[in-house]
């Protein structure tokens, strides 16, 4: 077995975990524009994900989930993604938490009920990774955990909280002591009673408007035994950011499958109405259908790849930068594969309003090389790329 506890299987959903996600698609894809136009929780969607207990499948089966897997949840993200990118950005948020309590924290007994809790309650958990100007610099923190005996507090000035006022519980980022350095950095686990936010920024954005990524002061105060117990530097490296770039992977891709839908049937009713005579814009459906299946190719390969590494070739600097380049892949891919669908789609793909538009998808998409900068990722990953052998054959 991999050095992963969440179990990993093929990069297949169940037949029934397919169903319930397919169930809370439907609620989404229903409310997934006024989701946008109002800047809203998607709170039909996620109601429909607590019926059909969809925010505890990452949780062993032992401690009440369905211990499902990594592959599993994008498959998922992907379902979603075609309907409200919002609502299956959210739902891959949430998750990437999940897989962090079960990775590092299971046997943490603090942590154990707190998942318990989500499996029978089905909590929604929330990060905060981002503080002060520094914005995506995810790795150094400003604020501190301040001890008391077996009590500990901070306060943290974070410029993005997404759906932090919906969350039920909030795992943030923090360093070790008032004394440590920036990059000496814990993760702490809060629950709902245990803190209170401050709205200090609205999220009036151009898309992705129903994370409702708000701003806030966070002021919280837990015991120890909240802090989960292995650095953040390690839960980062083996869980965190690998989990998050093949999720947001999904969601991507998932939101590119709904386009080229979308301009799949725009092109179809052209052709009809011309007595068959294909669109200029089929043209731009067959570019769009050749990125969206390199995309889900590049995706599932990395899905593949993670789920038989030990903890070793997880840390190792070849997959480190691999995985960081396909947040960087993919999102390219998505953005470009929704701009074919548009230009297949001609002015009705660029309407707001219609069956055929992807006014909202193109404006979601182009959140994808912005949040965790492509540029900043790539600049970080310049220095490692120095030391990566070139492959000598074509499948090493």
């Amino acid at each position: 077995m991999s050095a992963h506890s969440i179990p990993l299987q093929s990069f297949s959903v169940t037949n029934d975990l397919k169903l319930r996600a397919e169930i809370v698609a439907a609620a989404a894809a229903k409310n997934a524009d006024a989701v946008d136009r109002d800047a809203r929780f998607p709170a039909e969607a996620f109601l429909a994900a607590r019926e059909q207990r969809l925010l505890d499948v990452l949780v062993p089966a032992d401690l009440g989930g369905d211990g499902a897997s990594v592959p599993d949840v994008v498959d998922v993200c992907y379902v979603l993604g075609r309907a409200c990118a919002s609502t299956a950005m959210i739902f891959a948020m949430h998750q990437i938490m999940v897989a962090i309590l079960v990775r590092h924290a299971r046997n943490s007994p603090w942590h154990r009920r707190l998942l318990r809790r989500l499996s029978t309650e089905q909590l929604l958990l929330a990060s905060s990774t981002t503080e002060g100007q520094g914005g995506g610099e995810l790795r150094k923190s400003s604020c501190a955990v301040e001890r008391t005996g077996s009590r500990m507090a901070l306060a943290k000035s974070a410029t993005v909280v997404s759906y932090g006022a919906q969350a039920d519980a909030i795992l943030t980022t923090a360093r070790r002591s008032a004394d440590a350095p920036p990059s000496d950095q814990v993760l702490v686990a809060f629950v709902k009673e245990d803190y209170q936010l401050e709205r200090i920024a609205d999220w009036d954005t151009l898309g992705m408007r129903g994370t409702c990524s708000d701003g806030f002061k966070l002021k919280a105060a837990g015991g120890i035994n909240q802090l989960l117990p292995e650095s953040y530097q390690t839960i980062h490296t083996q869980t965190m950011m690998p989990v998050a770039h093949l999720t947001w992977s999904g969601v991507w891709s998932g939101l590119a499958a709904g386009a080229v839908e979308r301009a799949r049937r725009s092109v179809r009713s052209a052709a009809r109405h011309a007595n068959g005579q294909l669109p200029p814009g089929a043209a731009h459906l067959t570019r769009a259908t050749t990125s969206l299946r390199a995309l889900r190719g590049i995706v599932g390969s990395a899905l593949q790849r993670f789920e038989v590494l030990t903890t070793d070739q997880v840390e190792s600097l070849d997959f480190q930068t691999a995985v960081n380049l396909l947040k960087v892949n993919a999102s390219e891919m998505a953005i470009a594969t929704v701009m074919s669908c548009m230009q297949a789609c001609g002015l009705s793909g660029y309407r707001n309003d219609g069956e055929f538009s992807v006014a909202r998808h193109l404006r979601d998409v182009l959140s994808s090389s912005i949040m965790i900068s492509n540029d900043r990722i790539l600049a970080n990953t310049a220095g490692a790329s120095l030391l990566i052998e070139v492959p000598s054959l074509l499948r090493d």
